[in-house]
C-alpha cells in the first residue's frame, strides 16, 4: 500500500472517538475544516519527504485536530499583559478602565436601557445627556459632545463650522500622528480650506493676524503630541489666540489630543495643559481622546462654547461618528471618579500608573517577584533592575519615568525565544529586550496579572 493510500479519509476520520467528542461540542463545518486542514497537511509533509510515521496515528491525527479545532474557535480579540512600560499603548488597546466602570458596564450590556429615552417626560431623548452635564461640571465648559474618537470630533467640527472657508494653522502644528492620521487630509475631509502660517519651528502672533480674512472660519490650534521642536523656537499660546480671534470675531478651536483633567506636575509630570485650562483661556471648539490620559474609553470629546457646539449637534455627520451604549457607559462611569480627585488617582489604571512613585514601584517589583519565584522552576532566574518607562499615546514624548524592570532569563533560551514564547501564551505576555535581556516593566503590570505572568514563565521550562 502507498504512503498516501494510508492517509485515512475524512469519513472514516468522523467515526473516531475523539472527533465524535469534537462535533458534540462544535458546528460540524467547522470540525470538517479541521479534518481536512490537517489531512492537507499530512499529506504535504508526505510529499515533502519529511513524512514520520506517528503522524498516521488516530491518537496523533486527533490531537492535531483538536488543536486545530481550538484555534479556528478561539477569540482574536485578546487580553493582553502589557510589561512593556509603555502606559498609554495604542497597540495594546491604550488605557485600562478602571474596575468600578465593571458594574455598570454589565448593567448596560447584557439588557435594555435609557440611551435615548427621557425618562422623565416618557420620549425620545438625546444618548449625549449621559455625559454632557459631566463634561460641563468637570471641565467649565457651556456645551459638550462626544464621537467615536478624536479624528472624529476634529472632523465634525471642521465640517461642522468650517466647510469650503479658511482655517488658519500653524507650520509647527501641521502634524501626523500614528495611523498616518495627518491634519491637513482631516481638514480636506472635512472640507476646510488649510491655511498656514509660521514657520516649522517659529510662529508669531502676526502671522495670525495677517492671513485673516473674510473667508477665515477658524484659528485652529493642534497639540504636538508624539513630537517635540526644541531650540530657536515660538509660539502662540491659547491666550494669545484667543485674543486674535476676538478682535477679527474669527472663533478658535484647540485639538488639545490627550485630554489631560488633573494637573499631575505635582507627581514631575509637566508639560501638558489641562482642558480646564483651555476652557479658561477662552477656546470656542476643544477636541480630545477619552482613552488616553483621560483614562476612559476610546472616544472623542467635544467642549466649548454653546454657540459653536450647538452646528456640531445638528450636523448630519454625526450619526455616522456617534457612540454607543457601552462607550457611554464607561466613559460616564469614568468621569464620575474625577468629581473625587483623590479617588480619580487611585482608581483610574492610567493616573494610577503614571503617579506611582519610585519607591512604590520598586517595593512592588520585589513583592511580585517573590511570588512569581516561587511558582517558578529553578531553571527561571528573575533579577531587578532600574529602567525607564514612557507615557505612551502621543502625551509627554520626551518625559521618562523611573521604574523597576524585572528582567526574565531561562537556562537555554535566548531573550528572543522568551519573548516569541511569552507573547504566544494563551495571555499573551509583553514586554521589551534592551541590551540582551527579556524585561518586564511593573509600572504597566496589573494585579490581575501576576498568574499569568507566573504561568508563562513556567512554561520555559517546559
Amino acid at each position: 500500500m502507498t504512503l498516501f493510500a494510508r492517509i485515512p479519509k475524512v469519513d472514516r476520520i468522523l467515526e473516531w472517538d475523539g472527533i465524535k467528542a469534537l462535533l458534540g461540542l462544535h458546528p460540524r463545518p467547522t470540525v470538517l475544516n479541521a479534518v481536512r486542514t490537517v489531512l492537507d497537511s499530512i499529506r504535504s509533509s508526505a510529499r515533502s519527504g519529511l513524512f514520520r510515521e506517528e503522524e498516521l496515528h488516530e491518537s496523533s491525527i486527533t490531537a492535531r485536530i483538536e488543536s486545530e479545532v481550538a484555534r479556528a474557535t478561539a477569540f482574536s480579540l485578546l487580553r493582553v499583559v502589557n510589561g512593556t512600560g509603555v502606559v498609554i499603548h495604542t497597540n495594546l488597546g491604550r488605557s485600562p478602565l478602571s474596575k468600578l466602570v465593571k458594574p455598570l458596564l454589565d448593567e448596560i450590556a447584557f439588557g435594555y436601557s435609557n440611551l435615548e429615552f427621557d425618562l422623565e417626560k416618557g420620549e425620545r431623548g438625546s444618548r449625549y445627556s449621559h455625559v454632557e452635564q459631566l463634561l460641563c461640571e468637570l471641565t467649565g465648559a457651556e456645551a459638550a459632545l462626544v464621537v467615536n474618537n478624536n479624528a472624529a470630533a476634529v472632523l465634525l467640527a471642521l465640517s461642522a463650522l468650517a466647510a469650503g472657508k479658511e482655517v488658519i494653522v500653524s507650520r509647527g502644528e501641521l502634524v501626523e500622528i500614528g495611523g498616518s492620521f495627518r491634519i491637513p487630509d482631516v481638514m480636506s475631509q472635512g472640507g476646510a480650506i488649510l491655511r498656514e502660517v509660521g514657520t516649522t519651528n517659529r510662529t508669531h502672533p502676526r502671522d495670525y493676524r495677517q492671513a485673516i480674512t473674510p473667508e477665515t472660519a477658524l484659528l485652529l490650534k493642534v497639540h504636538s503630541s508624539n513630537f517635540v521642536v526644541i531650540g530657536f523656537t515660538a509660539e502662540v499660546s491659547a491666550t494669545e489666540l484667543v485674543a486674535i480671534g476676538r478682535e477679527h470675531s474669527v472663533p478658535v478651536m484647540a485639538d488639545i489630543g490627550s485630554g489631560c483633567l488633573l494637573d499631575l506636575s505635582r507627581f514631575g509630570i509637566r508639560g501638558e495643559p489641562t482642558v480646564q485650562e483651555f476652557v479658561q483661556a477662552g477656546i470656542d471648539i476643544i477636541t480630545f481622546s477619552g482613552d488616553k490620559l483621560l483614562g476612559g474609553p476610546q472616544a472623542g470629546i467635544i467642549v466649548g462654547r454653546k454657540e459653536c457646539v450647538a452646528p456640531l449637534k445638528r450636523h448630519p455627520l454625526l450619526r455616522a461618528l456617534r457612540i454607543d451604549k457601552l462607550t457611554l457607559a464607561s466613559l460616564e462611569g469614568t468621569l464620575r471618579l474625577y468629581r473625587d480627585e483623590r479617588q480619580a488617582l487611585a482608581e483610574i489604571p492610567t493616573l494610577r500608573m503614571l503617579t506611582a512613585s519610585a519607591d512604590e514601584l520598586a517595593a512592588r517589583a520585589r513583592s511580585i517577584a517573590r511570588r512569581v519565584r516561587r511558582a517558578s522552576p529553578p531553571a527561571i532566574r528573575l533579577t531587578l533592575t532600574n529602567g525607564i518607562s514612557q507615557v505612551g499615546g502621543g502625551a509627554y514624548p520626551l518625559l521618562e519615568l523611573a521604574t523597576t524592570l524585572m528582567a526574565v532569563e531561562a537556562d537555554g533560551i535566548s531573550s528572543q525565544e522568551i519573548e516569541i514564547r511569552l507573547r504566544g501564551m494563551d495571555v499573551p505576555v509583553t514586554g521589551r529586550i534592551h541590551k540582551g535581556r527579556f524585561l518586564l516593566d511593573v509600572r504597566t503590570l496589573l494585579d490581575d496579572d501576576i498568574p499569568f505572568i507566573a504561568a508563562a514563565l513556567r512554561s520555559l521550562a517546559d
